[in-house]
């Protein structure tokens, strides 16, 4: 029997007294303060871990502004205090030992749109592919693109100032937010928006907190005007954090705190709602999927590319793809990159061109082709092969591949897997394939596997070097390799960080800003936010404030993971190995994963909720002794005996009396659980949440009495059979209104399912399928078992939908 668990971290007294005074303020949201509820929110896609005090879900911006402005109060001066979306960072940007305000559970309205001038409103929680369903009909989109746009949110992409495939000719989200609404600490609402420089500086003469940032911004950005203009690099991907250099047009006529903002990490303000530009959606789409012997050829190739203008060249390496094959979605794209007769395909370039005149698009790709025909002939730039796209379904199954390719590196074979450390990196892409030459000549050098993708066209690589983080030594090796990448990105004249923000890789930011406009990151941080109690330690401490940054070698999962037995990470591997990528947050209510998670709209109630809780279920117990063969032994042999039935049914009743114990939070968290499975193949991972969620609950209900309806629902497979021979009979005493309710309160069952009329055996009458036996089948010989199909049926569907049974043999015999 496993012991209770009773000892987790508390909120703090001063956390607890602030949300009982925000409900007393007119706050109309939720909160989170369980241990379950505040480890959901501990970790990202990144691969750290930090514990919040608590969770604020509010539901509008004046929800926003009453947390604002009470913890503006001195009483509360030691709370801090951080933003998160969805929480799809790789750089642990929204994680914090301090309160989340998490903007993704309500926030999530699109408020207005003007689509004669081109703009949209909404609200920080809204997701960014509900956002261009909802443009789609108006002949719009939101154009910044990223690979995990099914679950990020507006507010995360603007805090984090996202862009992805496409960023050549789009640009990124600073270059489409035309200003926001923001809540100050203190309650303050900051509006901004472009406005003539005159107007700026009308309002930093105003004697007010918002008088004072503009004053600051104005000065500090016009002082250093050509130290920013020297030392922000000529990319597509430039310095964020703040964007000094975009807060004045060229010619300094006009100003716009917007790009303060954008790329902030929420360590300036809470940003609640957004006016968006949006972009009229492209009548024609066509693309070429090359194939090379190499993936350093890919690499070479895709300037040829970019010249041939194309809207966006995507890279994928051979690791990526050999990995897409091992998946679902491999199914979807098989026939749009097929194999090349006798040749190995080691690289992979997707080269898009889109625009509104089908002539023009048509004469650019077959361009293209001509000369790819040209490269192959000659046996040159190791071009082996290409197919062309027409279909925009098959555009997009193309891209859902490669935006899976992020989880997909993470279910790579073995302990060491493929991690966000240094994966965005970006230099001009007329080196990139020198930059990356040396890159994968350095994590040779320390005997690494990595997998390599990204927007070659935009000079940004994605590489995630497989690392155990479960070994301190290797988790060592991941600081050491930060700080070789960090000195290789600047010799090429690069960035650390190009479209994932900074978070915990802010410690670099005085190598690439310099000492004196790192100062000037610092005087800003002050005028919004002179206390540092904004997402602390991310971007820049305010200055006048020697406070302590985030440390690429910070606490990770990994850290928690290594305190659990190597035999019980094994045997609970689905849980383990889940890296946090998110895609069971998919908003879309037509994707399979998660039905609990859409339902509830409560991250516990996602696979990656589940194995996050499960990980830290299995942590504790260790710490108290439990053992690898207690487990084990708890799994596989919890035999009934009367002492036991004693010890439950006391234990029971404990917990009911109110007696705290951990494995009941992660029992509510498997509860809602459907076991649909959709996590082992739709999640890139597998982690196949029913699976450990079985494990749980025999370890959970070696301790604690199962209830009465799991006893009825796991003797159906005997009772149906017997009770289906007078399906008429049960199913009157079924429909009554008494039987109903006696079932919901006792067995919290309702809508009783009803047995099939007719049978399956009236459903196929007279049919062959009812006379064969096992007997009859063991003795056929080959040939002739070649025309039979077995269906092996389960007693759910065989007597309650005995129809879809009998449907089913009917059509597979046409």
């Amino acid at each position: 029997m496993i012991p209770r668990i009773t000892e987790t971290p508390h909120l703090s007294k001063l956390a607890s007294e602030f949300l009982h005074q925000l409900q007393e303020q007119g706050f109309t949201g939720d909160f989170g303060t369980s241990y379950a509820e505040r480890l959901s929110m501990a970790t990202d896609n990144s691969i750290y871990q930090l514990l919040p005090q608590a969770i604020i879900f509010p539901r509008s911006s004046a929800d926003v502004q009453i947390v604002t402005r009470l913890a503006g109060r001195e009483k509360f001066r030691e709370l801090t205090f951080t933003p998160r979306g969805g929480g799809t960072g790789t750089n642990g940007q929204s994680l914090t030992e301090g309160i989340v305000v998490d903007m993704s559970r309500y926030m999530n309205r699109i408020l207005d749109i003007n689509p004669e001038q081109g703009w949209v409103k909404v609200e920080a929680g809204v997701i960014k592919d509900q956002l261009n369903q909802f443009l789609k009909p108006y002949g719009y989109f939101f154009s910044p693109e990223l690979s995990t746009s099914n679950r990020a949110t507006l507010g995360g992409m603007i805090n984090t100032d996202a862009s992805g495939q496409g960023s050549l000719v789009y640009g990124k989200t600073s270059d489409h937010v035309l200003g926001v609404k923001a809540m100050l600490l203190g309650g303050e609402c900051l509006e901004t928006r472009a406005m003539p420089i005159s107007l700026a500086q009308t309002i930093a003469s105003e004697n007010s907190v918002v008088g004072n940032i503009y004053k600051t911004v104005l000065k500090r950005c016009l002082e250093q005007r050509a130290l920013i203009e020297e030392k922000f690099p000529k990319l597509n991907r430039f310095l964020t954090g703040y964007d000094l250099r975009h807060v004045f047009n060229d010619d300094l006529s006009e100003f716009d705190l917007t790009r303060i903002l954008t790329g902030s990490e929420g360590s300036l303000a809470f940003i609640t709602e957004a006016t968006l530009d949006i972009t009229p959606l492209p009548k024609v789409r066509r693309l070429v999927n090359v194939k090379y012997d190499s993936f350093e050829s890919a690499l070479r190739n895709a300037p040829f590319m970019v010249k041939a203008q194309a809207l966006s060249v995507e890279t994928v390496d051979s690791k990526v793809l050999n990995l897409a094959r091992e998946d679902i979605v491999w199914h979807s794209v098989k026939a749009l990159i097929t194999d090349v007769p006798n040749k190995d395909m080691l690289g992979l370039n997707i080269v898009e061109f889109c625009g509104d005149d089908e002539d023009q698009i048509n004469h650019l790709t077959e361009s293209l082709c001509q000369r790819l025909d040209d490269l192959m002939n000659k046996q040159e730039a190791g071009v082996i092969g290409y197919q062309v796209c027409h279909d925009l379904e098959d555009i997009n199954r193309i891209y859902n591949m490669r935006k899976k390719a992020v989880g997909l590196l993470g279910n790579s074979k073995g302990a060491a897997k493929p991690i966000p450390f240094v994966e965005d990196t970006c230099v001009p892409p007329e080196h990139l394939a020198d930059y990356i030459v040396e890159f994968r000549k350095l994590l040779d050098n320390h005997q690494l596997n990595y997998g390599m993708f990204g927007h070659v066209d935009a000079g940004v690589l994605h590489v995630r070097p497989a690392l155990d983080m479960c070994d301190p030594v290797q988790e060592a090796l991941m600081k050491q390799i930060s700080d070789e990448i960090v000195a290789l990105t600047a010799k090429y004249g690069g960035l650390l960080w190009g479209e994932h923000g900074k978070g915990f890789r802010a410690q670099y930011s005085p190598e690439f800003f310099g000492e004196v406009l790192y100062a000037e990151l610092r005087n800003i941080k002050a005028a919004f936010d002179p206390d540092n109690r904004l997402n602390p330690g991310k971007i820049c401490p305010p200055a006048g404030l020697d406070a302590p940054m985030k440390q690429v070698d910070a606490v990770k999962r990994g850290t928690y993971d290594r305190q659990i037995p190597v035999e019980v990470r094994k045997e609970f591997r689905g849980a383990m190995e889940c890296n946090g990528n998110g895609l069971c947050f998919n908003f879309d209510v037509k994707s399979q994963m998660c039905p609990s998670m859409k339902i509830s709209g409560q991250r516990i109630h996602s696979p990656k909720g589940r194995a996050t809780l499960v990980r830290e279920w299995l942590r504790l117990l260790s710490e108290q002794g439990v053992t690898p063969e207690t487990l084990d032994k708890g799994i596989k042999e919890n035999r009934p005996s009367l002492r036991g039935l004693i010890d439950k049914t006391r234990n029971t009743w404990r917990a009911q009396k109110g007696d705290y114990d951990f494995s009941h939070e992660v029992k509510e968290a498997m509860s809602g659980c459907l076991a649909c499975k959709a996590c082992s193949t739709q999640c890139p991972i597998k982690i196949d949440v029913p699976s450990f969620r079985a494990k749980f609950l025999a370890l959970y209900h070696g301790r604690y009495l199962r209830p009465v309806r799991d006893h009825i629902v796991a003797n159906v497979e005997n009772s149906a059979p017997l009770l289906a021979k007078a399906p008429g009979v049960f199913n009157f005493f079924l429909r009554q209104p008494l039987v109903q309710k006696i079932s919901e309160k006792t067995l919290g069952m309702v809508d009783l399912p009803l047995f099939s009329q007719p049978t399956l055996k009236q459903e196929l009458s007279g049919h062959s399928a009812l006379t064969v036996t096992l007997e009859q089948l063991e003795t056929m010989s080959p040939s002739q078992r070649e025309n039979y199909v077995l269906v092996v049926q389960d007693p759910f569907t065989s007597y309650y939908e005995a129809k879809v049974v009998a449907d089913f043999i009917r059509l597979i015999e046409n």
